[in-house]
Parts: structure tokens; C-alpha cells; sequence
């Protein structure tokens, strides 16, 4: 009658390579209150808006249209008159 093999001993460098890689987490960008001078534009119906004067909120608040949040315009690169 053949015996019956004992489980074999792992390691923990074998336990470590078994083990699932961990996946990166992606940190979303802080939120903060619109500041004077910025732009904004609605992705639904292109309503455009600069802040003039900023809110000094505590909590962060946001533009909205449409129901949805307003998407901050990017920057224009200024051009040079001669």
C-alpha cells in the first residue's frame, strides 16, 4: 500500500508570487470653489461663463447647466501683436 504525500511546505517568497498584484489607485483631483477670472462651459448646450466674483464658500460648490456640471475651458494662449 503506497502512503499518502504530506502537503508540501510553502514559502513565504512562494505565498508572495500566489498572491494577486495590487492595483494603483488613481486619486481624483481635490474639488474647490470656482476662482475669479475662470471660465466655464456647458458640454450640453454651450452656455460659456467667466467668474467675476468668487463665492467664499466653506463647502465646495459648483456651476451646473443642463443639469449637469459645467467643464472648465482651457486656457487660451495669448498671441502676440505686433
Amino acid at each position: 500500500m503506497a502512503k499518502a504525500k504530506a502537503p508540501a511546505k510553502t514559502t513565504a517568497k512562494a505565498a508572495a508570487k500566489k498572491a494577486p498584484a495590487k492595483t494603483a489607485v488613481r486619486k481624483s483631483p481635490s474639488k474647490r470653489n470656482p476662482a475669479k477670472g475662470e471660465s466655464y462651459v456647458c458640454g450640453l448646450c454651450g452656455l460659456a461663463i467667466t467668474v467675476d466674483e468668487a463665492c467664499g464658500c466653506v463647502d465646495v460648490c459648483g456651476i451646473t447647466c443642463c443639469g449637469k456640471p459645467m467643464k472648465k475651458k482651457a486656457a487660451r494662449a495669448s498671441t502676440a501683436r505686433k
